[in-house]
């Protein structure tokens, strides 16, 4: 009898224990697991051990229908599955096209054989996202009207990345987007000339002009995107200001193209602004071809010392030069990008001279003599200078060649990687090659980067006697003073007096 009293209480006490309410949902385990049971005699459905937990769930969650539920559903899509969503898209073919219309020559770039190459070289994307890229670049063909268009690279930040695509826009118009800084200039004088205010003497720095759109820095478009599929947008034209600052600064891309640049010296522009600056940098510094590839293109009525060395054309004389040559010397290698000045252009401005006075007659400028403080012109290094002729910085060779291998060398290609811009390479094989650019976008310091020292904080005011307070005088100080300046003044009219009697004699 004991023993039997004793289960009875252990069962009681265990029927309390589940009769107990939660604090969270106020249920208890004991109604619950009746209800459970209740559901699964009546519904007795398949392998009840697999879907106990689920039935469990729909349980809880009818009772709680008029109350806020605890529980928490599990997102509907995922940032993966959306991306997913639009890259499904790209491998769409629209029933409207013809196939004979894709057999059309197209400016899209043939980036199965870069990925290819670029493989040989130990290089590349992986042929999977290469492959996206490509689908991605079609759409962006055929949705802007692109004359030419090539897989530029791909900057790594620290949220996203940026696919870089450059392309040659159809109908540019060569325009220079400059704020009317000429008419807000006109207003303030004329509310000058009504108030009549004081106007300041200081003389802002000139600002050095941007090229216009298809002509140096601004020679192509670049559209950017984070992952294929998204769409593509389009980098704004680059300044020499932007330039010449992103020089200064050392800052990593986080991947969001409205992010503001903090920095020191401040940068004028935002992400987007610093990412164009940096393409073109990179651009000017690694891009290069096979020496006679190109050739400078010379339009009908230019003069030969005008001729534009950013316009070439492929030489079609070009025969092509062995892969083994090629990896041999850098002498067989050249650039066939302007290099940007100091300015932050490619071809060099004036400052002193104003676009009104660069349409004087010739008399009138041969009669003009040369100023002193006339600045010496910019002259950069001319188009197709041989990459041998590039300086070493920190001690370190610009340029790394190498055959991508040693075993099969009459099938390799000469791989040519930047030591100044790391990440960026070249291939060339026979009459092809390329240049891509696969990194973080930051230039080779050589050490570890220290930002500059912010400059010391300018005086308030120069201490000259002029503005120098001094002590008011005393009385007997003033009463001095007052003699003397009428002694002064005593003197002053003898003297007149005097001369005015020597000309009544004379």
């Amino acid at each position: 009898m004991d023993g039997k009293e004793e289960r009875v209480q252990s069962a009681a006490a265990f029927k309390s224990y589940m009769l107990k309410n939660s604090t969270k949902s106020n249920l208890n385990l004991y109604d619950h697991l009746t209800r459970l049971l209740t559901k699964l005699m009546d519904e007795q459905p398949q392998n009840p051990v697999d879907v106990i937990e689920d039935i469990s769930s729909d349980v809880k969650r009818g009772l709680l229908e008029e109350m806020q539920s605890t529980l928490q559903d599990l997102p509907e899509t995922t940032a993966d599955v959306e991306l997913a969503k639009q890259q499904r898209l790209l491998f769409t073919r629209p029933k409207d096209v013809d196939h004979e219309e894709e057999l059309v020559e197209t400016p899209l770039p043939n980036v199965s054989e870069l990925s290819f190459y670029l493989e040989q070289a130990g290089v590349g994307l992986g042929r999977e996202e290469m492959q996206r890229i490509f689908l991605a670049l079609k759409q962006l063909v055929e949705s802007q009207l692109l004359l030419q268009c090539r897989l530029w690279g791909k900057i790594l930040g620290t949220e996203n990345s940026y696919i870089v695509a450059e392309a040659v826009v159809e109908g540019d118009d060569h325009s220079i987007d400059e704020p009317a800084e000429e008419e807000e200039r006109e207003a303030d004088t004329q509310e000058n000339e009504i108030d009549q205010l004081p106007q300041s003497t200081y003389k802002p720095l000139s600002v050095v002009p941007k090229e216009a759109t298809g002509t140096g820095a601004n020679k192509f478009v670049y559209y950017v995107c984070n992952e294929p599929g998204l769409p593509w947008v389009k980098l704004p034209s680059v300044s020499p200001a932007q330039i010449t600052a992103a020089r200064q600064i050392r800052k990593i891309f986080t991947g969001k193209l409205d992010t503001p640049i903090v920095s020191y010296p401040p940068f004028p522009g935002n992400e987007a602004n610093y990412l164009r600056a940096q393409i073109a940098r990179i651009s000017a510094g690694t891009q290069v071809s096979p020496q006679g590839f190109y050739q400078v293109l010379e339009e009908e009525g230019d003069e030969e010392d005008e001729v534009s060395q950013s316009n070439y054309e492929p030489n079609p004389d070009f025969e092509g030069i062995p892969a083994a040559e090629m990896a041999e010397s850098l002498s067989n290698w050249v650039h066939h990008v302007q290099h940007i000045l100091l300015q932050g252009r490619c071809t060099w401005v004036n400052l002193a001279v104003k676009p009104g006075e660069e349409s004087n007659e010739e008399g009138e400028a041969d009669e003009k003599e040369e100023e002193p403080d006339e600045p010496e012109p910019e002259v950069g290094p001319p188009m197709f200078t041989p990459i041998s002729q590039d300086a070493e910085m920190f001690n370190t060779p610009p340029w790394s060649l190498s055959l991508s291998s040693t075993l099969t060398s009459q099938h390799a290609v000469a791989v040519l990687r930047s030591n100044l811009w790391p990440g960026a390479y070249a291939y060339a094989c026979g009459k092809k090659f390329d240049n891509i650019y696969i990194g973080w976008g930051l230039k080779y310091t050589g050490g570890g980067y220290t930002p500059p020292v912010l400059p010391l904080p300018q005086k308030e005011y120069p201490s000259v006697p002029e503005i120098t307070e001094a002590l008011d005088p005393s009385l007997e100080e003033e009463q001095t003073l007052k003699e003397a300046l009428e002694e002064q003044q005593a003197v002053r009219e003898e003297m007149e007096a005097t001369e005015e009697e020597e000309e009544e004699d004379d």
